[in-house]
């Protein structure tokens, strides 16, 4: 917590993904004096409340969502980007060294600089759901104008929500939206399937559930921890006309991994849509 350290954070936005990065945060020890979230729900402000965090009231007739910005070291951008340029027109202004740290999907760097009247000091975030169990995959795009030690800041706070990764350029974040920002969906729609299977081969939908999911997990955290790449564990545990083998061939048949791969470039060519929509 090198970075985090007398920090404060304010967020703009109080809703899941705002509370999972919140809770990925406190459970590395932030203080929860640290953080400040304006948001104009009285639900969301209340269960953030619970957790000691502050919040206040964007709509409200007081200063203390300025004051929350202007003491802040970290802004972090959590709401909507269809309502992004109404949300930050009221504190642009106010932005003078603090790092803005932005999860909404689609606004390019270069879009959101212009919302905030030409504010650079700017890093994208696509994170993904599994951050609200601190098990997240969040790929990460800075300018070259950010500053290292500020880079290294935006890795520290997303790095508490789960694993973070660095692209080269803003483009490939239509390539992590794919691969993990939209994924976790993929996996629970397998797994879907699988619990549907199980349980017409005869086992209780809750039984099903359990194998499933907890095979899910097992392959995961084994790709994880060994070595070897997927391919090679699945070779591993493929024995020749095999139960798994006729699976596998079954699944090879109905070409799937080109499913998968049409699956992918759908989502990717819908997140460069969406980008262009919203930057337009």
């Amino acid at each position: 917590m090198t970075q985090l350290k007398h920090k404060k954070i304010s967020f703009i936005g109080g809703g899941n993904m705002a509370q999972a990065l919140i809770s990925g945060l406190l459970a590395k020890g932030v203080n929860p004096n640290a953080i400040t979230v304006a948001d104009p729900s009285l639900e969301s402000r209340q269960q953030l409340k619970k957790k000691k965090i502050m919040t206040v009231d964007p709509t409200a007739p007081n200063d203390d969502a300025h004051s929350a910005i202007k003491a802040a070291n970290v802004v972090i951008l959590a709401v909507k980007p269809q309502v992004m340029q109404a949300v930050v027109a009221d504190f642009a202004p106010l932005l003078t060294q603090q790092l803005v740290i932005s999860v909404a999907a689609g606004l390019s760097t270069q879009t959101l600089s212009q919302m905030l009247g030409g504010y650079q000091n700017i890093v994208r975030a696509m994170p993904n759901t599994p951050a609200m169990i601190q098990k997240g995959a969040t790929g990460l795009y800075a300018t070259d104008t950010i500053q290292e030690q500020d880079k290294l800041l935006a890795g520290e706070v997303m790095a508490a929500s789960g694993l973070i990764s660095w692209v080269q350029t803003e483009e490939q974040l239509h390539a992590v939206t794919a691969i993990s920002g939209s994924a976790p969906a993929y996996f629970f729609y397998m797994l879907e399937a699988m619990i549907e299977a199980g349980v017409e081969l005869g086992l209780d939908e809750k039984q099903a559930a359990a194998l499933a999911m907890q095979t899910a997990l097992g392959a995961a955290q084994m790709a994880i921890a060994c070595d070897e790449t997927p391919a090679q564990l699945r070779r591993k545990v493929t024995s020749p006309n095999g139960t798994t083998q006729a699976a596998i061939d079954s699944l090879q048949q109905d070409d799937w991994a080109q499913v998968m791969r049409r699956a992918m470039q759908a989502c990717y060519n819908r997140s460069v849509a969406l980008s262009e929509e919203l930057c337009h």
